[in-house]
């Protein structure tokens, strides 16, 4: 039987049960503006989109590379229960609540409830996509990287308030679906990482020993790399490079092409999202530049069988290689290229790139960065390519691993396609129960 339902009166409430109200968050929370004295002596947390509140890592490393303040004095104190608040982008589902006592950046907002609520409700109306549209609406700022929710704002603004037996209701049967959803998330991730390394195993494989079967091997003289083919040879990078071309290693505008001069159209302009783990280039979500803005960084311009790879960031090792129905196209400083000469196989280059060989150089030199990893062009130069001595060869491997990472990626897909499925079905759940829509018996 249907709930019975009453306008709210609040356009991006809508409807909600006839015993639910809404109030103005003033009334059911107040700011806190705590200090800590010495900020080493509490737990440092943090608020995101996917995982709520959590203790911040102080761990460094190729998957996860993060920095500190050099002190943590003066940070703000929040409770277990309060809500956390990231004002510049709770836009992004980036507000939660506590389940920790510590500390958080002054740069977030702390709110504690101050009448009888359950904050674990609130949790999960903050973070449905009506919360975060109805928080971008009231979010100062001249563009969306600058946007902020201010304390006074979100205070004046209406929330949701089901009685609050019902919040403990909601809230209770939330956490223990969400909970179920998360862990087959949690082990669909697991089994794509993965399959990502078996990918980047076979292709290691592939490029290190070949795949003629048993032939004659040589010590390669390096440690990591162990054997390879007796006629195949380890060379720099830039004995592949095409001499012929005015940039044969290098990256992108350095900052020429600004977010405001994106396009609808025009010369495709590319991105770190653009670029995968050995993959063609993926045009998803790409973004454009006109010609005019092009040929002021023309020196970056790349063309298809160009070698492409993330060279900042914490998704250094990423690698892609620009397909033939690319004509033309420019990349950002983020992202590194090859044009490999005519004389080599580019896609054999892109592969050797992709895999453990290419990936460990990469962060060899990444890691040491003091604040974030990169790669300076000049490191790119020293990398070191396996090559096989015959053109042929380097086709051959080219076209085994076609097939083979193909059927890998296709495993990859569908998990992600899982995970897409969850992911809307947990979000669709969430605000289901948290408007009313449905009721926890």
């Amino acid at each position: 039987m249907a709930r019975e339902m009453k306008d709210s009166g609040i356009e991006w409430i809508g409807y909600i049960p006839v015993n639910w109200q809404v109030q103005r968050n003033k009334t059911l929370f107040y700011e806190v503006n705590d200090r800590c004295e010495n900020g080493n002596e509490h737990t440092l947390l943090s608020v995101s989109e996917y995982y709520g509140v959590a203790p911040k890592s102080e761990k460094i490393d190729a998957g996860a590379f993060e920095t500190r303040a050099s002190t943590l004095d003066g940070y703000k104190q929040c409770r277990k229960d309060d809500i956390v608040m990231n004002i510049m982008l709770a836009w992004k589902h980036s507000t939660a609540r506590s389940n920790y006592d510590g500390i958080v950046s002054p740069a977030y907002c702390v709110y504690r409830k101050r009448t009888d609520i359950d904050t674990s409700y609130y949790h999960y109306l903050f973070r449905t996509d009506i919360c975060a549209d109805m928080f971008k609406r009231f979010s100062t700022g001249i563009i969306a990287s600058r946007l902020r929710l201010y304390p006074d704002v979100f205070l004046q603004l209406y929330s949701i308030v089901p009685p609050v037996n019902e919040q403990h209701r909601i809230a209770d049967f939330l956490d223990r679906k969400c909970a179920e959803i998360d862990r087959v998330l949690e082990k669909t991730r697991a089994s794509i990482e993965e399959y990502k390394k078996l990918k980047q195993s076979v292709i290691t494989q592939a490029v290190t020993k070949g795949i003629r079967g048993e032939r004659e091997m040589k010590d390669s003289g390096i440690e990591w790399i162990g054997e390879i083919p007796i006629d195949w040879s380890i060379v720099k990078i830039t004995y592949l490079a095409d001499n012929s071309h005015p940039y044969a290693i290098g990256d992108g505008d350095h900052g020429l092409i600004k977010t405001t001069d994106y396009l609808d159209e025009g010369i495709p302009y590319i991105r770190v999202q653009n670029i995968g783990w050995g993959t063609e280039l993926s045009l998803d979500n790409v973004v454009f530049i006109s010609e005019e803005k092009n040929e002021i960084i023309k020196n970056s311009i790349i063309r298809p069988n160009d070698i492409l790879f993330v060279k900042t960031g914490a998704t250094i090792g990423k690698t892609a290689i620009v397909p033939d129905n690319v004509c033309i196209a420019n990349t950002t400083s983020h992202v590194g290229k090859i044009t490999v000469s005519p004389k080599y196989n580019s896609r054999y280059i892109f592969y050797v790139l992709s895999s453990y060989i290419g990936y460990k150089q990469m962060w060899d030199y990444a890691i040491q960065k003091t604040t974030r990893p990169e790669l300076s062009i000049e490191e790119i130069r020293t990398f070191r390519i396996i090559l096989p001595k015959s053109f042929e060869e380097q086709k051959e491997i080219c076209s085994y691993l076609d097939i083979k990472c193909a059927e890998i990626d296709t495993l990859i897909s569908k998990k992600e396609q899982l995970i897409t499925e969850l992911e809307a079905y947990k979000k669709s759940l969430i605000y289901e129960y948290v408007t009313g829509k449905k009721e926890v018996i």
